[in-house]
């Protein structure tokens, strides 16, 4: 191909195969939950749930304590500890004002948030109340106890409104259908998750777990039901009569918490998200399209609660342990409010455009040219790396270290390729002091166990001692080449258990083949 005179045409890099499965944008969202924030209370963290209002406050249930955290700082903001054994399942009402909690001596009890102080008592439960929730409408409460009995509360009079029999064991888990505020689903030891309506107190639905129920949830729609129990999650659908879905176990030990996000997952693909946690301390993200595992996360000890907030912004793990970690992603949902978006409503006019603004410097850009206007196209230099305006100089050896600084391994080889083919490789290698040395040999130290670059670092160790054997600078990086050694003699034991383990694989694959 013929250039003009005077050009200079950019190094392509090499392009290496990966040596693993790319991360996908779902992984890199779920890695973005950074700088983790722990507290250790003086229990199990038994139920956490977010706010359903900004600032997404989290409360967190432990030990005989009901702890508020700010959704904003991750900082204690209250803490209501006005129970005289254990307490369970602290859950908000709609607006954030208020909580109801169980406890272990059976009583149901309503707090104000801000004053934390003591509202009603719900007394009718025999045995303790591991699940409490507040009705959408905000003027009801449902109960769950070990006495095997549900109850609805009515708030503004502190009375039971209806007590909904049918399960035979333990109630642990409930929650209420999202599209119809009526419609509630609890689930117990009994290994079955019954739907029930509050208007009539009855149960329509009734669905066979096959092991004692730890949690249920809705989808968003409200016609789809999951239930956690023993090792398995399964996905029910309602419309059809209870007809199960999927059955999912991916867990190792029992699964104890799930939760259903509407919006989490990369822009791109924010959609519904299935969360759940087990005492393997597995935390496992599901998309609902085909209910795949989308993504892992692995904590110290087993999972007894977990939480996404409404924006998604914040994840809550609780821990066997009083461990409580929550993470923020580095890059939150935007909040409409706060960038001024108003919903609903349109400007009447445009702003002005003036030099004020950067709208006036990009004017025109976009235009389009007419057929009769003459276009003259803009010449743009090509920008150049450092190593190619050394290439372009022809300061062989500026470039290999302008290319040893990027600590990028396909860069280096990219160069030392072009070098040798220029036939200037011998010239970027000499001269060198022990300081000159070091960058190549660290670079060699950290890439020589990767087979993609191993046969030219191979190479290029060779040609190093072929120049400096017996130099003073040779001697002064002695502990580098000493590293450099470990990490080809560590090579060379895993090769040869590799070769072992093919061996012995070898006649194990032909009897079975012959088996066959």
């Amino acid at each position: 191909m013929d250039y003009e005179a005077g050009t200079y045409q950019k190094l392509p890099i090499k392009q290496y195969p990966a040596r693993e499965l790319g991360e996908t944008a779902e992984g890199r969202y779920w890695r973005r939950f950074l700088s983790p924030a722990t507290a250790k209370q003086a229990g199990a963290v038994n139920y956490l749930e977010f706010c359903p209002v900004r600032p997404y406050n989290l409360a967190v249930t432990s030990s005989t304590r009901v702890l508020v955290y700010d959704g904003a700082t991750r900082s204690l903001h209250r803490t209501i500890n006005r129970f005289k054994d254990k307490a369970y399942s602290a859950s908000w009402r709609a607006d954030g004002k208020l909580l109801v909690a169980g406890g272990q001596d059976g009583i149901v009890q309503l707090f104000d948030v801000g004053s934390r102080s003591l509202l009603r008592q719900f007394k009718a439960h025999k045995r303790p109340v591991h699940v409490a929730r507040f009705d959408p409408g905000r003027m009801h409460v449902l109960s769950g106890g070990d006495d095997a009995t549900v109850r609805w509360w009515d708030v503004s009079e502190g009375k039971q409104v209806s007590r909904w029999e049918g399960h035979s064991d333990y109630v642990r888990a409930a929650a209420v259908n999202p599209a119809a505020h009526g419609t509630w689903a609890t689930g117990g030891y009994d290994h079955v998750c019954k739907v029930w309506d509050a208007r009539s107190a009855q149960s329509v639905l009734s669905v066979d777990h096959g092991a004692p129920i730890e949690a249920v949830a809705f989808f968003p729609s409200g016609s789809v039901l999951v239930t956690a129990g023993g090792t398995q999650v399964r996905v029910w659908d309602l419309f059809g009569g209870g007809r199960e879905l999927a059955c999912l176990s991916n867990h190792q030990k029992t699964v104890t918490c799930v939760t259903v996000s509407p919006n989490a997952g990369p822009d791109s693909s924010a959609a519904p998200r299935l969360l759940t946690g087990a005492l393997d301390g597995h935390l496992k993200v599901y998309e609902l399209e085909r209910f795949q595992v989308t993504h892992i996360q692995k904590y110290p000890g087993p999972i007894l609660s977990l939480g996404l907030s409404g924006d998604a912004g914040l994840l809550a793990v609780g821990l066997a342990d009083g461990t409580l970690t929550v993470r923020k992603h580095a890059k939150p949902r935007a909040d409409p409010a706060k960038a001024g978006i108003l919903v609903g409503r349109r400007s009447r006019r445009a702003p002005a455009l003036t030099a004020a603004t950067y709208r006036y410097f990009i004017r025109g850009q976009s235009s389009k040219a007419a057929a009769k206007d003459s276009v003259i196209a803009a010449e743009r230099k090509a920008a150049l790396a450092v190593h190619d305006k050394f290439l372009r100089k022809f300061r062989y050896r500026d470039a290999l270290d302008a290319a040893l600084s990027t600590r990028r391994a396909e860069v280096v080889a990219s160069v030392v390729e072009e070098l040798a083919a220029r036939g200037g490789l011998s010239s970027a290698l000499s001269s060198r002091d022990a300081a000159g040395l070091a960058p190549l040999l660290d670079h060699m130290r950290r890439n020589i166990n990767d087979p993609r670059h191993a046969p030219q670092l191979a190479a290029l160790a060779h040609r190093l001692l072929d120049v400096y054997g017996g130099s003073e600078a040779l001697t002064g990086m002695l502990p580098a080449l000493t590293l450099l050694l470990e990490r080809v003699e560590l090579e060379l034991r895993a090769q040869d258990g590799l070769t072992r383990v093919q061996g012995m694989l070898g006649p194990l694959l032909a009897a079975s083949v012959g088996a066959c």
